[in-house]
């Protein structure tokens, strides 16, 4: 007798979804009842706001950083305030030294000025000493005649002779010089020409 298991395939397919039927009806009347027999539930409560959360605060390493740069300016600042006060205080020591030199330089000028002063006294005083004691030659010469006068000019020294002659009367020199010979007078008069203009020249150069 031959099995026909083809047949019995759709037939146990057919019972299982029965089953399955079954416990869906059951599962959907006991969550029907159980929804109707529950109390009524309070509404959700929403969640309450998170507190702010306040800024972080900074790190040791954050807050050294703003304190060391503000110390180096500090520093900064010292260092270039003690570099003024080096320098004024220079500026102080060598303007009291320039001062002090001036002082000096200032007594020595002054000191020198009144050598100066002395020598050009003591000069006047030989000079008129010098011209007194040449007046009396002078007025020796003088009171003589031209000619006489000529032959001892002729012979003396050039020196001597302008000395002589520079402190004559120009008239009585003018005679003497014609008697005189001709080379000599010559000489003696170029020769008193170049002793007054020397004079001169002195004399405007110590005005």
């Amino acid at each position: 007798m031959r099995l026909r298991i083809p047949r019995l395939l759709p037939l146990t397919i057919a019972v299982m979804i029965a089953l399955l039927a079954v416990k869906c009806a059951g599962l959907v009347l006991a969550a029907s009842a159980a929804q109707a027999t529950a109390p009524a539930t309070a509404p959700i409560a929403a969640p309450a706001a998170a507190p702010a959360t306040p800024p972080a605060k900074p790190t040791n390493g954050q807050a050294t950083i703003p304190a060391q740069s503000e110390q180096a300016v500090l520093l900064d600042l010292r260092k270039r305030r003690d570099a003024l006060d080096a320098r004024e205080a220079a500026l102080r020591a060598r303007e009291s030294v320039l001062d002090a030199t001036a002082q000096k330089l200032d007594q020595r000028v002054a000191e020198l000025k009144a050598l100066q002063a002395r020598l050009e006294q003591l000069d006047a005083a030989r000079r008129k000493r010098d011209d007194s004691d040449w007046l009396g030659l002078v007025s020796l010469y003088e009171k003589m005649k031209p000619r006489d006068a000529a032959r001892i000019f002729n012979d003396l020294d050039m020196g001597v002779l302008v000395k002589l002659l520079d402190h004559m009367n120009e008239r009585r020199a003018a005679a003497i010089l014609a008697a005189m010979n001709p080379d000599k007078a010559r000489e003696t008069t170029t020769e008193l020409a170049r002793v007054r203009e020397r004079r001169a020249a002195e004399a405007t150069a110590s005005n």
